[in-house]
């Protein structure tokens, strides 16, 4: 029996673990632990494809582990942080609003089912993927405890809040082209797009922090529909 073949499905499980982990810490309304499991599960979601390839083992039971994975690690856990941070709010909000976050649950759902079965996401995106939802909706509670811009945090404790909801389930599943982070070809003209994104990146994460997160996630939009505009549809 090989057992590099169980390696790629116990590194999804891991991801699943990490979930749940932070699930635990977002009640305990401690969100800078649940930003990390979330992103460590997101990082042991990158590589379980990735092994799964370089050993050949890849099997539809790693494709469905992966989806129920990312369901709980990258659905549940931004959709009930989203509750959270709703059901905190200082301000009077019918008894339902809180509830309204897990709109961010199902629409990740719709997601991943519809990714399993879409053909044409196979080398590129279209919709925002979960992972790139969850990192933004973890983001948003620790944007609020750095507390470094004023007008940021009132839109975040507003009404106006629940807006974030809806567009992120949206974007999820929206008809929206986003170019690929993977890196096929070791040269820069093929790849200068992504090397261009990864470097801003490094640079908006380092001087804005959390909301350096957030910012990140909207230049990755912003770039593919730049692209698909004015340059050439995504591959």
């Amino acid at each position: 029996m090989q057992f590099k073949k169980y390696i790629p499905n116990i590194i999804t499980l891991l991801n699943l673990f990490c979930g749940c982990i932070a699930i635990i810490f977002v009640t305990q309304k401690n969100f800078q632990f649940a930003f990390f499991f979330v992103s460590l599960g997101i990082f042991l979601d990158f590589f379980d494809g990735f092994f799964a390839r370089l050993f050949h083992v890849s099997s539809p039971l790693g494709l469905q582990l992966d989806s129920l994975a990312d369901m709980v690690t990258s659905g549940l856990v931004p959709g009930f942080t989203m509750f959270v941070m709703l059901a905190n709010f200082d301000i009077e909000t019918p008894e339902v609003f809180p509830y309204l976050g897990f709109v961010i649950t199902l629409g990740a759902c719709y997601r991943l089912a519809n990714f399993n079965i879409d053909t044409r996401q196979t080398d590129s995106f279209i919709g925002l993927p979960t992972p790139a939802n969850a990192l933004l909706i973890l983001s948003l509670p620790l944007i609020l405890e750095e507390d470094n811009y004023h007008f940021i945090s009132e839109l975040l404790t507003s009404t106006w809040f629940l807006l974030l909801t809806a567009l992120s389930t949206f974007m999820m599943n929206a008809e929206i082209a986003l170019f690929s982070l993977k890196i096929k070809k070791l040269n820069f003209k093929d790849n200068s797009l992504q090397i261009g994104f990864l470097l801003l990146s490094i640079l908006l994460l380092f001087f804005f922090d959390f909301l350096g997160v957030a910012l990140v996630i909207l230049m990755y939009v912003l770039l593919s529909v730049f692209q698909n505009i004015l340059i050439r549809p995504v591959k």
